[in-house]
């Protein structure tokens, strides 16, 4: 089935109103009409199995027929991934790669090496966002991965405190552990020519992980994406 998004606050009892920007999909893309079957989710992680009843110019309403679960369940890792914000789409890929491998949280980080300004970034959330909302779409999910405002590192380490924190580095880190404290992760990816020394100090005087991978020289997108594939495979159920 077709699958669509709608917020909490667009179902009302059994029935789901349809934003402008679904509608037009659902119309004038899909060719959908009356009667037919779609899935809706709502980003929370519940999805439901509806009945298309009518199709106006800016919405259309649709009967809850049973609630389905999802084609991509949820890992029982929560991480939140913090890659150093890079120029062009190359953060894109990020955004939408992280959505695949499950990421909960993206935290666009702002450190002394970035590309790119806070004010910048700031500018690019909203297509951030709708770039995780479309992936969401493709990958079966029905929880939408939250991308909060750019934070420097200082504040996304001290944010990371409850959790397992690691820092990854081309240099001066140890290896990756063999197990977790809890389910709870924030992995720190930085950005092209590396970690500032003052960066690590300041990692190290939190008691923050340091790791590096040895045997390979990633880019910087690469990068946050492979470790990413890697950490829900160590203590995910990517498998």
């Amino acid at each position: 089935m077709r699958r669509f998004y709608a917020s909490a606050s667009q179902f009302s009892g059994n029935s789901i109103e349809l934003d402008a920007d679904e509608t037009r999909h659902l119309r004038d893309v899909l060719r959908l009409t009356s009667g037919d079957n779609v899935s809706v989710f709502n980003g929370t992680g519940q999805e439901f199995e509806c009945s298309i009843l009518e199709i106006g110019k800016r919405t259309a309403r649709l009967v809850l027929v049973g609630e389905i679960p999802a084609a991509s369940p949820e890992s029982p890792l929560d991480i939140t991934i913090a890659p150093t914000v890079l120029n062009g789409d190359r953060y894109d890929l990020i955004v939408q790669k992280a959505v695949e491998l499950g990421v909960t949280t993206l935290v666009p980080l702002i450190t002394i090496r970035c590309e790119m300004k806070a004010a910048d970034a700031g500018r690019r959330l909203s297509r951030w966002r709708r770039i995780a909302l479309e992936a969401t779409k493709q990958s079966g999910r029905a929880k939408i991965m939250e991308i909060v405002e750019p934070q420097t590192l200082d504040r996304g380490l001290a944010d990371a405190e409850k959790s397992t924190a690691i820092l990854f580095s081309e240099r001066d880190g140890a290896n990756l552990p063999q197990k977790l404290n809890g389910k709870t992760i924030t992995a720190f990816y930085g950005p092209k020519g590396g970690w500032d020394d003052s960066e690590l100090d300041l990692a190290r005087s939190l008691g923050v992980s340091i790791v590096t991978l040895r045997g390979r020289i990633l880019r910087a997108e690469t990068a946050s994406i492979a470790i990413t594939a890697i950490l829900q495979h160590r203590f995910g159920d990517l498998n």
